[in-house]
């Protein structure tokens, strides 16, 4: 047998290359996060999305998700028992409670866009995100959905490698885990999911969760700290880029199926058919919050046969172009001129802002390049500039803007 394994023939060229190329995917993929840009931009999206929500509701919180609400705290907690979803305002029915969760969600979803301590705001996020909205499940336009789930993806994401405080501490310090606060705030974590176990404010797959995010994050805390260019901090860099990457195919796939739901279950509808659905949210009270502009476009039956009828044809068509660029690009912006509309027209700002969120993730590299540099110049015209100046994002090569994304071929590393 060792003589016929001696006598097999050599790899084919064609092999090789395959092998070769294979191994190279392999490496940038462990190697590297992608879609630095991307994850940066949807964190301080869906951040921003839900502040200014918070914000906006902040005078009839009680009446939302509080104790003055219609759904009231039985209500809600025969739900959760039957369903297995995770709140903490399930903990306790107290008013002061409910003002104290209110206010760190608040506070989370402002950390969380400025990007500081983000491996544990991101889980406060989270926390505060699904605690409301499972708190009152009736409270949402459809945006909340899709707030919902990437409060739990984002978790799993380095998406605060550019464009937040933490980069500019590892810029200047060295390492984003630099100063006292990083371990004293996943102290004050531990002991909120310590005092949710001893009461039994988790499940069992909940208290899983969390004990893993607490464990990895003090481990990380640990290697960056004492041993910052060993073995262990190496594994943990390739383990973490794994589940970026992982973490970011989920977002874009997320999106795809959104949209193509969306257009297929159009598709069924005979009003989107015959292309008169748009017609009829307009005539509405609760979706015309500019009652002259809606009237205007009611009022032409061609506008309303184009938009009915290019909202179906640009939802159904875009999970298939985005391995071509330059239509899934223009695709991109009329999905954000349409949201954008959906927010002017029909007065959904919200979830209109959630999805152009969403579809951020498949916005070109170079073109989030220059809204950075745009962004950058305006705030150096205001504030004084710092004493470290970045440097330059290295300009992304074509193999790994072939990894970064099935949606996106042009990402570089973050």
């Amino acid at each position: 047998m060792v003589d016929a394994v001696r006598r097999a023939p050599e790899a084919t060229p064609a092999v090789a290359r395959a092998r070769a190329a294979a191994g190279r995917a392999v490496a940038r993929v462990s190697g590297r996060a992608l879609g630095p840009y991307q994850s940066a931009v949807v964190r301080i999206g869906f951040s921003a999305t839900w502040l200014f929500f918070l914000l906006r509701e902040f005078p009839h919180r009680g009446e939302l998700y509080g104790p003055d609400g219609p759904w009231s705290f039985g209500l809600a907690e025969r739900l959760i028992a039957s369903n297995h979803a995770f709140s903490v305002l399930m903990w306790s029915d107290s008013g002061v409670w409910f003002q104290t969760v209110y206010a760190v969600s608040v506070l989370s979803s402002l950390l969380l866009m400025l990007g500081w301590r983000t491996r544990a705001t991101s889980v406060v996020f989270m926390v505060g995100v699904l605690s409301l909205q499972n708190r009152s499940v009736f409270m949402g336009d459809g945006g909340d959905n899709v707030i919902h789930l990437m409060a739990i993806y984002l978790v799993l994401t380095r998406c605060a490698q550019v464009w937040s405080l933490d980069a500019r501490r590892a810029r200047l310090r060295g390492s984003a885990s630099a100063g006292a606060a990083g371990p004293v705030l996943w102290g004050v974590l531990g002991a909120v999911f310590a005092y949710g176990a001893v009461t039994e404010g988790f499940g069992l797959g909940w208290l899983a969760a969390f004990a893993a995010l607490w464990v990895v994050g003090a481990l990380w805390w640990m290697v960056d700290r004492y041993e910052p260019e060993g073995e262990g901090r190496a594994v943990l860099d390739v383990l973490a880029n794994l589940v970026h990457n992982a973490g970011l195919l989920v977002i874009m796939a997320e999106v795809c199926l959104i949209y193509a739901t969306a257009g297929w279950y159009k598709i069924q509808g005979s009003r989107w058919q015959d292309g008169t659905a748009l017609y009829y949210p307009l005539g509405l009270d609760y979706f015309s919050p500019w009652p002259g502009l809606s009237g205007v476009l009611a009022g032409s039956g061609t506008m309303v046969m184009l938009l009915s009828y290019g909202t179906v044809a640009v939802q159904v068509a875009f999970p298939f172009t985005v391995f071509n660029r330059r239509i899934k690009n223009v695709l991109l912006a009329l999905m954000m001129l349409e949201h954008a509309g959906i927010a002017v027209l029909l007065g959904l700002p919200f979830f209109s802002l959630a999805m152009i969120a969403a579809d951020a993730v498949f916005l070109p590299t170079v073109f989030l390049l220059w809204l950075g540099a745009r962004a950058s110049g305006g705030v150096r015209r205001v504030l004084p500039a710092p004493d470290a100046a970045p440097e330059a994002p290295e300009a992304p090569d074509a193999a790994a803007a072939a990894a970064a994304a099935p949606a996106d071929p042009s990402p570089s590393p973050r």
